[in-house]
């Protein structure tokens, strides 16, 4: 019985749906035929507001072709649009009348459409950003205002701007929406607009909230930033949402240089922020390939890169790399790097999310050949004192490595040839000291490595034996040991 009645009920409201998007064909004919029916557009707008998802998803399909056919024939007013309840002059036709009045109506639209973005349906909030991005290419190929040109060349940018600002909520996840926008992002006029209009609603809501970006609307700004794709010739910037006019060379979104400076002015006004764990990896891992080749000064990051490394970690890591590329590409010069490097080692590195990537990297940064070769015995000594409290696996991969390093810089053999300092009474190096120029290492040797040489561990003990034979002039094979994908990079904490 109740399976029944439920029945009829959803039949009930399915019917009531017909009916009311039929109703919607009926005025939507109706307006289009005869201005003498105008009044009927407020029941169309009505329909917006409507509880059931199917009619709002209907209405929206209707006031699409509606202000699709107005904006083609020029029904609405062209110009600076009095406010609804000023009072027009004498000489104002009848004509113009009839056009503000439905531009106002359009604007009534616009603004529902506005709201759409935050419905409960993501199907509702798909539909009306298609629809706000038609008018956005609408209204560029037949302005509202008049058509003498201006640096915006028509691209009716407060439109987009509204739209960027709604999907850049301050409380309200719109990751999966902002996706959705990403294909307009492949427009280079629509990508520009969105990277000026970014900038201004961080700005704005820097100044609203006192210098703190609400951490749900950083995730959105993020989500935004990171889908833009952005483009690496000149000669790749023809594909624009609204037509290019040939004479005016001087547009902004048809120059490189221009999509490269508001690209890093509005990166430069996001990471400014202090971000969340999360955030700061989730940049740092697309760094290298999506944001510092396109900026015309990567240096500038540096500041952003030296407040990653202060969170510490994993970020501290993936902060250093960032800085490593600046120093080999683009010659940044930063002396403390490899102070900042050594002051990771630490048991942490043992993690074992955390220590492929550290060795990964590690390896990376200490393949010169060019180091001095207190900072390698730095490095190598601060190791071989980790592996007396390291697990088995991770032994097994700090012997080679450390192995490693001393072939390819020969003048540290001194710290395996060295008769033995003895013990950690009686061995000059520093452990505490985070300057590896003052750490003493070179004054010390590899004793703990000779200590592992009685680990209980089988393969522990053939790996340290190493040190005991003439070292072979040939760096052991540990790539397998420091791969990573980037998955893993992800997935780390």
């Amino acid at each position: 019985m109740a399976a029944r009645k439920a029945k009829r009920v959803s039949s009930s409201f399915a019917k009531q749906s017909d009916a009311e998007r039929h109703d919607l064909d009926s005025k939507l004919a109706a307006v289009l035929g005869s201005r003498t029916n105008a009044n009927a557009v407020f029941d169309i707008l009505e329909h917006l507001e409507s509880k059931k998802e199917e009619v709002v998803q209907a209405a929206i399909r209707t006031t699409s072709k509606l202000f699709e056919v107005f904006l083609e024939k020029r029904e609405l007013y062209i110009g600076d649009l009095p406010a609804e309840d000023d009072s027009l002059p004498d000489t104002c036709s009848a004509e113009d009348k009839y056009k503000m009045w439905m531009r106002h109506r359009y604007n009534s639209c616009v603004t529902c459409l506005l709201n759409l973005l935050q419905h409960s349906s993501f199907s509702v909030q798909e539909l009306a950003l298609c629809t706000l991005m038609k008018f956005i290419q609408l209204e560029g190929k037949f302005p509202l205002e008049n058509s003498e040109w201006k640096e915006s060349y028509r691209f009716p940018i407060e439109l987009l701007k509204f739209v960027i600002d709604n999907l850049l909520q301050e409380e309200t996840d719109s990751t999966l929406l902002i996706t959705r926008f990403q294909e307009y992002l492949e427009y280079d006029d629509v990508r520009y607009y969105t990277m000026t209009a970014t900038n201004d609603c961080i700005a704005r809501v820097q100044q609203k909230t006192k210098q703190v970006l609400p951490p749900v609307f950083q995730t959105n700004v993020f989500c935004l930033l990171s889908s833009i794709n952005m483009p690496v010739e000149q000669s790749s910037l023809e594909n624009f949402l609204v037509t290019k006019n040939a004479n005016h060379e001087d547009w902004k979104p048809t120059k490189l240089k221009e999509h490269k400076r508001v690209f890093e002015r509005v990166w430069m006004s996001f990471l400014k922020h202090q971000l969340s764990v999360s955030l700061y990896k989730k940049v740092l891992l697309i760094l290298h390939e999506s944001i510092l080749p396109h900026m015309s000064k990567p240096t500038l990051m540096i500041d952003f890169l030296t407040a990653a490394y202060d969170v510490g970690g994993a970020i501290s890591l993936l902060a250093l790399n960032g800085l490593f590329i600046l120093i080999h590409q683009h010659n940044l010069e930063y002396p403390d790097f490899y102070k900042k490097l050594y002051s990771l080692l630490e048991p942490s590195i043992f993690h074992v999310k955390y220590r492929a990537r550290f060795f990964h990297l590690a390896n990376l940064f200490l393949s010169s050949t060019h180091l001095p070769i207190y900072l390698v015995a730095a490095f190598a000594k601060r190791l071989a004192r980790l592996t007396l409290t390291a697990p088995p696996q991770v032994l097994l991969m700090i012997i080679p490595f450390i192995c490693n390093l001393i072939r390819r810089h020969p003048a540290c053999r001194a710290l395996i040839h060295r008769p033995n300092t003895g013990d950690l009474a009686t061995d000059p190096y520093i452990m505490e000291e985070q300057d590896p120029a003052k750490s003493q290492a070179l004054e010390s040797s590899l004793w703990e490595l000779e200590v592992l040489q009685q680990h209980y561990h089988g393969d522990v003990v053939r790996a340290a034996n190493v040190i005991s034979r003439a070292l072979s002039a040939q760096e052991s094979d540990i790539s397998g040991l420091l791969e990573i994908s980037s998955s893993e990079v992800r997935n780390s904490s």
